[in-house]
């Protein structure tokens, strides 16, 4: 098992930052006291100040710097973008690393148009190849996620992220990686080793052992470029939202819809939100409505709900195909949702002009205005679904924010920068309704208990599992919340690990609670990187739980 005392701690950092600065140039390496604040800012309350930052330009450099980095005994820790909101920001797990900032590499090396792929570095961001498809004509499009316009591809994809589309599963559309190990070798993983081969970013397997899945979720290498698939425009697409009144019939809706999952009648990843998740994601907290504490009262709580339109859970998810196939897929859904409490309402293209124009004719009022809204967040949808990211989907981040929304906002949000309070618990559980309702009624205890509204998304992120997202959304300038938010993050992350609904991915603040049994698996895994990373330079406790219980 690692100790601290085993790892890196060099004497002589001015040394190896000097070398760095020789290898990138000196304007790429920041130490001042400025920049070191900016990267130790955390929406989980828990800043982690860095040794310094450093900003290769390439895969090249990324070598020469972690070849530094393990002479000198320093550690580094590398970001693509640093916008991992609610489970780490841009802070690394202990204290004192060098932060690689990968945001320079951020070249779209190729598109290929017939085959249907791109080849991007980490600092691509959602906005950026969004917007360079579209304006260079290609019928493609990328699956994007509700984080933000400016957040990495890549990143999320290390993290094993998921979006919306029928590509929405993203690990499942990468081939062909390149990374960098620990010793400043260069990996090119699948065929991607074989210089010939013309299958590198088609065929992820390769062969010989996969090793893809080494470099996600881990610290046992730094992927500096990837393959991912695109998806062809769909000749139709439609969304569908169902709003379901009571909290208990959403299990029977849940099941309704499976098997149109699992036969592929439903292609995209549907999103299940309670109404606070939606009420969160229209405005910030009622505080001039609610005198203290941080949850509604449940008569406001209700009369929000009935103002927005909006029942207990919301059910949202896009057709595509040909015109024909959504139709089939329309008589498809309500087919299966006869007999639940959820009737499935249809947007397209056509539905949102008529929607928007209704709403210019209804002016100022109430009815007007509750139209305009869902109007709003219909296109924002259909957008999302076509790969053009939006993000008015991070409002639910500044739900207790004291100041509400920046002025600027959605314009380069930034919930760390902004000072929002943030915490996720994420279980994944069987596609069954009886589980939903189960991990919404072990985590309910727990946010009553401390105080706090429970945000809940449940996400069909494949054929047989839901992907959950269980959001504390907390007041980050008042000490008392930030502990109370903290002590319901964990007994939550503990209450769902017991049950056996295991989190799909963690922040920093909980990588040292994954392996409570010390198995075998976490030992299989300290092994690995012990051969590829023996001094321990790269990003010690991430996904490293023994490490990690130590840094604190």
């Amino acid at each position: 098992m690692s100790q601290l005392k085993d790892l890196p701690q060099s004497a002589h950092p001015e040394a190896a930052l000097a070398a760095m600065a020789a290898a990138v140039g000196a304007a790429h390496v920041l130490v001042d006291e400025d920049t070191r604040e900016r990267y130790a800012r955390s929406t989980a309350a828990r800043p982690v100040r860095p040794l310094a930052l450093v900003r290769p330009g390439d895969a090249g450099e990324v070598a020469q710097l972690v070849r530094i980095a393990a002479g000198a005994r320093i550690a580094v820790y590398p970001i693509s973008t640093g916008k991992n909101w609610g489970y780490g920001d841009a802070c690394a797990v202990g204290a004192g690393q060098v932060i690689l900032d990968l945001s320079r590499m951020n070249r779209i090396i190729h598109v290929d148009p017939e085959l249907a792929y791109t080849v991007i570095e980490p600092g691509v961001t959602q906005r950026q190849l969004s917007d360079y498809l579209r304006q260079r004509g290609y019928r493609l499009w990328a699956d994007c996620t509700g984080a933000g316009p400016d957040t990495s591809y890549i990143g999320n994809i290390m993290e094993r992220g998921f979006g919306h589309s029928p590509y929405g599963n993203r690990l499942q559309h990468v081939a062909g990686m390149q990374v960098v190990l620990p010793g400043g070798e260069l990996l090119e993983t699948g065929f991607g080793h074989y210089a010939q081969s013309r299958t590198t970013h088609l065929f992820p397997y390769g062969v010989g052992p996969f090793l893809d899945g080494l470099f996600t979720q881990s610290n046992m290498g730094i992927v500096t470029r990837l393959g991912i698939w695109l998806m062809p425009q769909a000749e139709c697409v439609n969304h569908f939202l169902c709003s379901v009144p009571a909290h208990a019939d959403i299990g029977p809706v849940v099941d309704a819809l499976r098997p149109l999952r699992l036969d592929g009648t439903l292609r995209s990843i549907l999103h299940i939100g309670n109404d606070m998740r939606v009420l969160s994601g229209a405005g910030v907290f009622p505080r001039a409505r609610v005198s203290e504490g941080a949850r509604l009262p449940q008569a406001l709580r209700s009369a929000m709900r009935e103002q927005g339109g909006i029942g207990a859970w919301s059910v949202s998810g896009a057709l595509y195909g040909t015109r024909a196939q959504v139709a089939a897929a329309r008589a498809a859904l309500r087919r299966a949702l006869r007999g639940t409490a959820a009737r499935p309402v249809f947007i397209s293209e056509r539905s949102l002009r008529a929607g928007a124009l209704a709403a210019r004719l209804l002016g100022n009022t109430n009815a007007g205005r509750r139209l305009r809204g869902k109007v709003a967040l219909g296109e924002s949808l259909f957008a999302m679904n076509r790969g053009v990211p939006d993000g008015r989907f991070l409002t639910g981040a500044y739900w207790r924010r004291r100041d509400g929304l920046p002025a600027s906002f959605p314009a380069q949000a930034d919930p760390a920068r902004d000072g929002c309070g943030l915490l996720w618990v994420s279980p994944v559980l069987p596609l069954r309704g009886e589980d939903m309702l189960a991990v919404h009624a072990l985590a309910e205890v727990s946010f009553e208990r401390y105080g706090f509204d429970l945000f809940a998304t449940f996400s069909m992120i494949n054929e047989r599992t839901l992907g959950g997202v269980l959001t504390i959304a907390y007041d980050k300038q008042d000490p008392d919340e930030t502990a109370r938010a903290r002590a319901c993050h964990d007994e939550v992350f503990g209450s769902m690990f017991e049950a056996g609904y295991i989190p799909y991915r963690v922040g920093n603040h909980a990588m040292a609670r994954l392996d409570p049994a010390r198995d075998t698996y976490w030992r299989t895994v300290g092994a690995i990187k012990a051969a590829l990373d023996p001094a321990g330079i790269l990003a010690p406790g991430r996904y490293q739980p023994d490490v990690a219980r130590e840094l604190g």
